[in-house]
């Protein structure tokens, strides 16, 4: 299918990179758009180049509708068009006419979000969105600060503004050793999210360093140097740990966002 580009003026979207065919971040097949810009400063970024505001290719809207529009036959029933970063919702006032678009082509939208940010636009991305990945580094408040340089607290509030309203989420929680591990943490989260309906599934993220390379050309220092990737008994310990609160729990090997 083709599309025109429109002569419509319309806010443009700072966009780091895309992936086709993504098939870790969201249900099926996808389009996954990296943005630029990121409220988090998380000390395992496998995506570093992706946190500066500043930075990304400004990019018309209607050319990523185009893209999906064109790889819609490979979508299937469950895939669709995936944004992450970065972090999404710092562009949530130039996404909506994009999300509205994508909606009149009937494509699925996921959202890959830290879930830090809150104001009225990001509340609108929300209800236009068919899929949150919400991103949950942590749940104790001083490991989240440690982990990530800022709070949680908004990040839990819009895990209950997502419950509350209805709206379909992932939980997605990366394991680092010695930051995000904690036994007593991960039981406090499930606790607290465990009844949450509308949590379809939680997704544990193994650590890794995949990403180090990206901190050596860019001339920065991975603070997270000697930090070794999670055993399999302790990915097992993890995994069993959500599954006492929660229904579905999977170990994603391979998401490639802001979560990895």
């Amino acid at each position: 299918m083709n599309c025109q580009l429109s002569t419509v003026n319309c806010q443009l979207i700072k966009v780091h990179s895309y992936e086709s065919m993504g098939t870790f971040d969201g249900p099926g097949l996808r389009l996954v758009v990296f943005l630029q810009g990121c409220n988090f400063r998380c000390l395992y970024c496998a995506n570093p180049d992706t946190i500066a505001v500043k930075s990304g290719t400004a990019t018309d809207p209607e050319e990523i509708v185009c893209m999906a529009i064109n790889q819609k036959p490979f979508f299937g029933k469950r895939g669709g068009i995936t944004f992450s970063g970065g972090e999404p919702t710092l562009q949530a006032e130039a996404l909506l006419p994009l999300f509205h678009r994508l909606k009149e082509e009937g494509i699925h939208i996921c959202l890959d979000s830290n879930g830090g940010l809150w104001n009225e636009h990001v509340e609108k991305l929300l209800k236009l969105t068919d899929l949150v990945l919400l991103d949950i580094k942590e749940f104790n408040l001083p490991h989240h600060q440690k982990l990530t340089g800022r709070s949680n607290e908004q990040t839990l509030h819009t895990a209950a503004w997502l419950e509350e309203h209805k709206r379909p989420f992932w939980l997605r929680y990366v394991l680092v050793p010695g930051y995000s591990d904690f036994e007593e943490d991960i039981r406090a989260m499930g606790q607290q999210l465990g009844s949450y309906q509308m949590i379809q599934k939680v997704e544990i993220l193994p650590y890794h360093t995949l990403g180090v390379h990206k901190y050596e050309a860019m001339e920065q220092e991975y603070l997270l140097k000697g930090i070794k990737e999670n055993t399999p008994e302790q990915i097992e310990q993890a995994a069993n740990l959500f599954k006492e609160y929660f229904k579905t729990v999977q170990i994603n090997y391979r998401a490639s966002g802001c979560s990895a």
